[in-house]
């Protein structure tokens, strides 16, 4: 009988352990990996995009501030090439006036030539004797000294407006040469302001269309980063959906477990059920037949003291009986008490593990935690919000340090993050996916994307 209860332990255990323990949600754990892995590649290529800006933006202001010089110097040269323009004016006035005095000079020199060359002539036809009947014909002395000195003072006068014109027809010579040679230097200076000029003017231009590209190529990768940063946050979204899942995939299954357990341990009392209802009816067999083989009516021939000896006989088998009976009883009932006690041990340990997940998940000294959440920034500019200096959502000037962004959660929610406490003030980020807002644009670039366990407090 013994044997048989074994028996039935070991056909209740073996039916437990037929049912299988399938494995955990292996399509779901495969999706998460696979979500995460999504999720890490973006984050790679939004870091690569990133620095990607970073580097386009610090050309883009090189290029601007080769362009500022650029117009610098075309601007110089355009005032340099006014006062040219003015310098050149004013000598071709000076040379206009100069070509006029040299004309009058030539007029006058040409008068001058005209009369020497009479008055030469005339000395020269008269010859000597006109001077010398001037002379002998004075009357006195004082008067031929008068007629020489007059004489000489004729002759150093044509010899003095002879070097006068000599003079003048050098200096006026060399007056339009100077005016000449300054206004063909001049224009030459022109001539070289006005290329360098054009040469500025187009190394500007190409400077522009390099600095257009640059800002082409920075709008494109921000917008390659917005979606990137898109899909992260599905990612996210995806990762936290399949999570759930995943989660109640387990509960499923240990409800299932539980339940397989709980349909065992029901088998196995009814099976030791049956078997204490076998024992009983087996001792009652046995002890009828005691009773049918220890006296037989028709056989006592025995005196008084043999009936008694045989009765006696028979009241001891029945008790031997008896405890047998009693003991196979008492062997069954320790044995359910036993169980009975094992099943209230597990039920005990498994409302303590329970307890022990339940207060694991719930809050702890930072406040209560929500999960590590994805982290990025933005500021108020045109690039990060569509147009400058808007309001947040819930109708607050954002504040760097304090306003964050995220959806799923009332406004006014305080978040514990890294150990600073913001308010979400702000929407655009889905639930998981904290926008912390920043002062400037460069502190938001170099922010970049980040991690970190977030906790809800207050």
């Amino acid at each position: 009988m013994k044997n048989r209860k074994v028996f039935t332990l070991l056909l209740t255990g073996m039916l437990t352990l037929s049912m299988g323990n399938p494995v955990y949600a292996s399509g779901t754990d495969a999706a998460i990996a696979e979500a995460q892995a999504e999720k890490q590649a973006a984050e790679e290529g939004l870091a690569q995009v990133q620095s990607s800006i970073g580097t386009l933006e610090s050309k883009k202001q090189e290029l601007e501030s080769y362009l500022a010089d650029l117009n610098a110097q075309y601007e110089d040269l355009t005032n340099s090439i006014s006062e040219l323009s003015i310098q050149a004016a004013e000598k071709e006035d000076e040379l206009n006036n100069v070509k006029k005095e040299l004309k009058k000079a030539k007029k006058a020199s040409a008068d001058q030539y005209e009369s020497m060359k009479l008055r030469i002539a005339y000395m020269y036809e008269n010859a000597g004797t006109s001077a010398l009947e001037t002379l002998l014909s004075s009357e006195s002395l004082a008067e031929f000294l008068n007629r020489a000195e007059n004489a000489i003072q004729i002759s150093t006068y044509d010899r003095d407006m002879l070097d006068k014109y000599v003079s003048l027809q050098k200096n006026i010579q060399e007056n339009e040469k100077k005016v000449e040679t300054e206004s063909a230097e001049i224009d030459e200076l022109m001539t070289e302001r006005a290329a360098k000029q054009q040469e500025v003017q187009s190394m500007a231009s190409s400077t522009s269309d390099d600095i257009n590209s640059y800002v082409n190529q920075i709008s494109a990768s921000q917008e390659e980063a917005q979606q990137l940063m898109a899909d992260i946050s599905n990612a996210d979204s995806s990762i936290t959906a399949l999570v759930q899942q995943a989660e109640a995939e387990k509960a499923a299954e240990e409800k299932a477990k539980a339940e397989a357990a709980a349909e065992a341990e029901r088998q196995a009392a009814e099976a030791a059920a049956r078997e204490e209802a076998d024992q009983d009816n087996e001792g009652s067999e046995e002890a009828d037949s005691d009773d049918d083989y220890g006296y037989d009516p028709e056989e006592d021939t025995t005196e008084s003291s043999s009936s008694s000896t045989s009765t006696d006989i028979v009241v001891e088998e029945e008790e031997e009986a008896d405890d047998v009976q009693s003991g196979s009883s008492e062997d069954v009932s320790e044995d359910s008490s036993q169980e009975e006690v094992s099943n209230d041990e597990t039920a005990s340990e498994e409302t303590e593990d329970a307890s022990a997940d339940t207060s694991d998940s719930g809050s702890s000294s930072q406040g209560t935690y929500l999960g590590n959440f994805t982290l990025t920034a933005y500021c108020n500019c045109a690039q990060c919000c569509g147009t400058a200096g808007n309001l947040t959502a819930s109708g607050t000037v954002p504040t760097a340090g304090r306003t964050v962004a995220m959806a799923g959660v009332p406004f006014g929610t305080k978040l514990l993050i890294n150990g600073t406490v913001y308010t979400v003030e702000d929407l655009g980020t889905p639930y998981g996916h904290v926008d912390i807002y920043c002062g400037s644009h460069s502190e938001a670039l170099s922010f970049g994307l980040q991690s970190a366990d977030v906790y809800q407090v207050g």
